[in-house]
């Protein structure tokens, strides 16, 4: 009988042990799913730096090509600094009132552990997207503005602008996120924040020389100035909407089931969908309806028009239908067409890529859809689905409350450096070309003689 006892209890250990060292390895794999898939997603959302550097060069002048594309660069590294040492903290670290994180100024955990290594991991993640936002500004502000002053205001969004309102929505204690605001992958927390900043910018620098010139009857005439290499703007447009489905699809969080919710694996596939449909439908949009509008199917207008897609569809990826998401891209793509002709022909400002219109205008329409086509219970329920206006309305107070922190900071920001350092370069530099004159090289040197001086 004691032998049988002890035989029996022998068994029951190791089975005890088996079982815990199966919870244990199921934790560990299901840790390390997620640490791939969030950085998988960060590789594709870093590879988007690539395709906005060569969309604002493509639809610019040859001259500026090397300036545009040191801005892209720098502004990844020296965003990539400060938001490690300062943003990271005001973003995410420890609630003060549901306005600003307090904590983990430049945060450096050691320990081989589940805490070190989630930081790492949600670190990695959330420093692309900071990136992204500071480089929308630079294809609005291009062609005049001095290097050394787009550097000052890159470190300046990454380091404050940005992970504030960011706090307010995203970190889970913020005061928008309390009420239920909902951005699921970054309308507002990203690309309206980048898009009211380079509005401002555009506007206190002012337009390109030429570009705006009155004539003897009062009339003031638009000049344009065509992009030097459109296939090079095809072709950032392309990887900025491969580099998509990392912005939208790993926002999930986790590549493993978890609780089942929207920010789960199991909805990797859904958003990556209706991410695909709406850009493809934001092209068809500003296709069709530019070729109604010029007379000719515009190639700059298809292209912005798949970024208005897919600007639009960032807010709601997690909550709509397919078919929701193609009626979402198809408005994107007619807005974002309206709003270049409005900023340029009706409020004169200039932005040579039409940065404001992609990431403002479609931001805050993406944001809006939720309150109109979400349909997923717990998180969001738009006016089309029975959810009344309730939600909608929360989306438009996150809006104009993010709207008004952006517009104004940035704006303060650009008149002090323009009242300090200067934020334009001279005539002279700008007719000769930011290459030469900030660089001393040029992009296609032997290639090209520049006549304008």
């Amino acid at each position: 009988m004691r032998k049988k006892l002890f035989v029996l209890l022998i068994l029951t250990l190791c089975m005890g042990g088996v079982s815990l060292f199966a919870e244990e390895s199921i934790e560990s794999l299901g840790f390390s799913l997620d640490v791939i898939w969030l950085f998988l997603g960060a590789i594709l959302v870093f590879i988007m730096q690539a395709g906005f550097a060569l969309v604002e060069t493509g639809l610019t002048q040859a001259k500026n090509a090397t300036n545009i594309t040191m801005k892209n660069v720098m502004d990844f590294c020296l965003g990539a600094i400060v938001y490690w040492a300062i943003g990271w903290a005001f973003m995410y670290g420890q609630d003060k009132g549901g306005f600003i994180g307090t904590s983990e100024f430049f945060h450096s955990p050691m320990g081989l552990d589940f805490d070190s290594g989630g930081f790492y991991k949600s670190w990695f993640f959330q420093v692309v997207f900071a990136a992204t936002a500071a480089t929308i500004v630079s294809g609005a502000m291009a062609e005049r503005t001095k290097f050394k002053s787009y550097l000052i205001y890159t470190c300046f969004i990454s380091a404050f602008i940005y992970p504030i309102s960011g706090h307010w929505i995203w970190s889970g204690d913020g005061w928008l996120a309390q009420l239920g605001f909902h951005d699921f992958a970054g309308s507002t927390v990203v690309h309206s924040v980048g898009g009211w900043a380079a509005l401002m910018g555009a506007a206190v620098l002012g337009p390109r020389i030429g570009k705006y010139t009155k004539g003897a009857d009062g009339k003031v005439s638009v000049k344009a100035f065509p992009g030097h290499n459109i296939p090079y703007a095809a072709l950032g447009v392309l990887l900025l909407f491969f580099g998509w489905f990392g912005f939208n699809g790993a926002s999930t969080g986790i590549a493993t089931v978890g609780d089942g919710g929207i920010w789960s694996g199991l909805n990797i596939a859904r958003v990556c969908v209706t991410t695909l449909l709406a850009a493809s439908a934001g092209a068809v949009g500003a296709l069709f309806f530019s070729w109604i509008w010029f007379k000719k199917p515009d190639c700059s207008m298809t292209l912005n028009g798949l970024l208005a897609g897919l600007v639009g569809i960032t807010a709601p990826c997690a909550v709509v239908s397919p078919g929701a998401s193609v009626a979402i891209g198809l408005i994107a793509g007619v807005l974002v067409v309206l709003s270049v002709e409005f900023i340029d022909k009706v409020l004169k400002i200039d932005d040579p890529v039409g940065a404001a219109s992609v990431h403002l205008v479609c931001g805050i329409f993406g944001t809006l859809a939720v309150g109109i086509w979400g349909q997923v219970d717990g998180v969001a329920v738009g006016v089309l689905h029975g959810g009344g206006f309730t939600q909608l309305g929360i989306q438009a107070l996150g809006i104009v409350s993010v709207g008004a922190w952006a517009a104004v900071t940035s704006l303060i920001l650009f008149l002090l450096i323009k009242a300090t350092v200067g934020l334009r370069v001279s005539v002279k530099e700008e007719a000769i070309g930011l290459d030469r004159s900030e660089h001393k090289s040029e992009a296609y040197a032997g290639f090209q003689i520049f006549s304008n001086m």
